[in-house]
């Protein structure tokens, strides 16, 4: 279910996605190109994440536990 939220953009910003909107070619709404800008965004973000976790895991920064001792841990017999 979609949820309506509220946000502000430049002009410039506004008036470009008006634009692309009124392609005939492209047969998308302002919401829909918005919604799939905002998802190639968070597979972006995602890709920075796990670039910084292994950054970290590298630089020693993070450990890694294994996952015998997480089990354990928790009380899981394997």
């Amino acid at each position: 279910m979609k949820q309506a939220i509220n946000i502000r953009l430049e002009k410039e910003m506004v008036k470009a996605l008006d634009e692309y909107a009124k392609e005939k070619e492209l047969e998308k709404t302002q919401t829909s190109l918005v919604e799939k800008a905002i998802e190639r965004y968070f597979d972006r973000l995602d890709e920075m994440v796990a670039d910084k976790r292994i950054d970290n895991l590298k630089s020693g920064k993070t450990a890694v536990v294994p996952l015998e001792e997480v089990f354990k841990k928790v009380g899981i017999d394997v």
